[in-house]
């Protein structure tokens, strides 16, 4: 998996090349929130659950399904958001689902259950180029972590960066209105 400083790289980019008039201020921090989420599933491991199992690391949190239901909860709370309940609904759907198509490009781990709860099959990109995160602080203050954050600039943050300034150019050429609330 990607580093918890890792994740948020896609939501931040979207969020901040569209601008506060487009993502509100509260939207983006639920999408950063939203991003580092379906990691909490690292406590199965504490609990004994089988890693293959899909309550598991990278199982039903990592789903799909998952990314569907934290955007839903999202639309519903868009108020509190201050956004359209769309704009909610899309812009946490991706913020989640980032999550596990990051973890799938990576080169360690069981693969992604994607598609849970119809399958419990899990996947990997056809290109496993960023390396896995250790997990435990202890393990990734070494040579390994930085390794891990080597990989990460190249293959997730500088990427996001290209997308965040593609997007803000674009908006900066096009007038915007604000979304309704």
């Amino acid at each position: 998996m990607p580093t918890v400083l890792t994740h948020p790289a896609l939501p931040l980019a979207i969020g901040l090349g569209l601008g506060r008039e487009i993502i509100a201020p509260r939207l983006l921090v639920a999408g950063v929130a939203a991003s580092i989420l379906p990691d909490l599933d690292v406590l199965a491991f504490r609990l004994g659950v089988a890693y293959s199992s899909p309550l598991a690391h990278r199982g039903l949190s990592h789903s799909l399904f998952f990314a569907a239901l934290v955007a839903l909860l999202g639309a519903g709370c868009h108020r509190l958001l201050k956004t359209r309940a769309s704009t909610a609904f899309l812009f946490l759907l991706a913020a989640t689902a980032s999550h596990g198509i990051l973890d799938a490009f990576t080169n360690g781990g069981l693969g992604i259950a994607f598609l849970w709860p119809f399958s419990d099959e899990r996947y990997f990109a056809p290109y496993q180029v960023i390396e896995v995160s250790p997990i435990g602080v202890s393990r990734f203050l070494s040579s390994r972590g930085l390794s891990v954050l080597e990989s990460e600039l190249l293959w997730v943050w500088a990427p996001c960066i290209v997308l965040g300034v593609a997007l803000a150019r674009l908006r900066m050429r096009s007038p915007v209105t604000k979304p309704r609330t």
